[in-house]
C-alpha cells in the first residue's frame, strides 16, 4: 500500500484551495483526487459573473476563478492530480482505495481533506405529487445542459424553489429564448441572495411566487403543466386559491445535501439531518486527521468564503501532519 502524506478528495474550489494552502504551510507531498476530466468542480458550469469580489478583488466568472486556481495547482510540482480518479472507500485509518482508469489503487494516507461538495435535492424529496414525465430536472442539472453540452431542456419552463442555481438558471433559460412562467417559493422570502432576485427574476420580468407551492405536475409523456397553490403560514393550502401554469419544463431548485458518504463509511460522526459532520469547529470532523472543507463541511453561499475556509483546512491537515498529538486535543 502507498503512502502519502495528504490525500485531497475533490478538485473543485475547496480542494485546490487546500491542497495551495497545505503546500504553504510546509506539506511536501499533497495527492489531489477529482473524480471529473477537469479541475474545478461546479464552477465549470456557472458560466456567470459574481466570483472573486472577495478574494481577488474584481468579477469574475466560475470558469476564471477555478482557472486561476488551476493553473496555480499545475504550477506546484509538490501537488500530484489524478483526474478521473473516483475514491471508493476511506476507513479510520485514513486507508482510501479509488479508481483510475485502468487501475484500483490502494494507498495510506497520513492525513485527508474531504472536499467532496454538494449533491441536490429531488423532486422526490419534496415531495411533488403527480404523474412522473419527461421534463423534470434538478436545476444544476439543467445549468450543465446547457452550459456545458449545450442543450435547451424545454421551451416554457417553471421553476420550483427560489434556491440560488434555480435562479440563476431562470435568468440563462431566458437568454436563451426559452419562456421563463414563474418562481415558486413555500417560503415568505426568497432563499436566494438578495442581488441574484434582482438581478436574475426582476431585471427579466420573471415572477416570483412567495408563500405558494407546486401542489401536482400533470403530463404523460412530457409535463405539460403544474398546479400551483398559495398557503398560509403553517404551509397549509388555502382553498380556493390553486391555478395552473402551462409549461413543458420544470426545473427543482431546493437546496443541497453535502456528500459525506465517504465520512459515513469512515466512521465519523454525521448530523444525519444535514448530512455534515458533528465536529467542534469548522473542517474538523470525528476522526483526527481527517478533514472536510468547502460544501462537505457546510453549504456556503459564496465561493469566496469556501476558498477562506479551505485554506484554513490545508493548514490546520498540515498541523495535523507535523504534530498529530497537539491536533488531536
Amino acid at each position: 500500500m502507498k503512502k502519502r502524506d495528504l490525500v485531497i478528495v475533490g478538485g473543485g474550489p475547496a480542494g485546490m484551495a487546500a491542497a495551495l494552502a497545505a503546500r504553504a504551510a510546509g506539506v511536501q507531498d499533497v495527492l489531489l483526487l477529482e473524480r471529473d476530466q477537469y479541475l474545478g468542480g461546479i464552477l465549470n458550469q456557472c458560466i456567470h459573473p459574481g466570483f472573486g469580489l472577495h478574494h481577488f478583488k474584481e468579477e469574475l466568472t466560475g470558469p476564471e476563478y477555478a482557472g486561476r486556481f488551476a493553473a496555480l495547482v499545475a504550477e506546484d510540482r509538490g501537488i500530484e492530480v489524478s483526474l478521473r480518479s473516483f475514491v471508493v472507500k476511506l476507513t479510520k485509518d485514513k486507508e482510501l482505495s479509488y479508481l483510475r482508469p485502468g487501475a484500483l489503487e490502494e494507498i495510506k494516507a497520513g492525513s485527508v481533506i474531504l472536499a467532496t461538495g454538494c449533491r441536490e435535492r429531488t423532486r422526490e424529496m419534496i415531495p411533488i405529487p403527480g404523474s412522473r414525465p419527461a421534463g423534470i430536472y434538478p436545476a444544476g442539472l439543467a445549468q450543465k445542459m446547457v452550459n456545458i453540452e449545450g442543450w435547451i431542456p424545454g421551451r416554457a419552463a417553471v421553476i420550483v424553489g427560489s434556491g440560488d442555481i434555480g435562479l440563476i438558471m431562470a435568468r440563462r433559460m431566458a437568454l436563451e429564448g426559452m419562456a421563463v412562467k414563474a418562481v415558486i417559493e413555500i417560503q415568505k422570502t426568497s432563499r436566494g441572495l438578495v442581488r441574484n432576485v434582482v438581478q436574475c427574476l426582476e431585471d427579466f420580468n420573471i415572477p416570483l411566487y412567495l408563500r405558494h407551492r407546486v401542489s401536482a405536475i400533470h403530463g404523460r409523456d412530457r409535463v405539460e403543466k403544474v398546479r400551483v397553490v398559495k398557503v398560509d403560514d403553517a404551509s397549509v393550502d388555502v382553498p380556493g386559491s390553486a391555478f395552473e401554469i402551462a409549461c413543458d419544463t420544470v426545473l427543482v431548485s431546493v437546496g443541497l445535501i453535502p456528500e459525506n458518504e465517504l465520512l459515513e463509511m469512515a466512521g465519523a460522526e454525521i448530523d444525519f439531518r444535514t448530512n455534515t459532520p458533528v465536529a467542534p469547529g469548522v473542517n474538523l470532523t470525528s476522526i483526527p486527521g481527517i478533514f472536510a472543507c468547502g460544501n462537505a463541511s457546510k453549504v456556503y453561499d459564496l465561493v469566496d468564503w469556501v476558498t477562506r475556509d479551505s485554506e484554513l483546512a490545508g493548514k490546520m491537515a498540515a498541523e495535523y501532519l507535523e504534530r498529530p498529538e497537539a491536533a488531536d486535543r
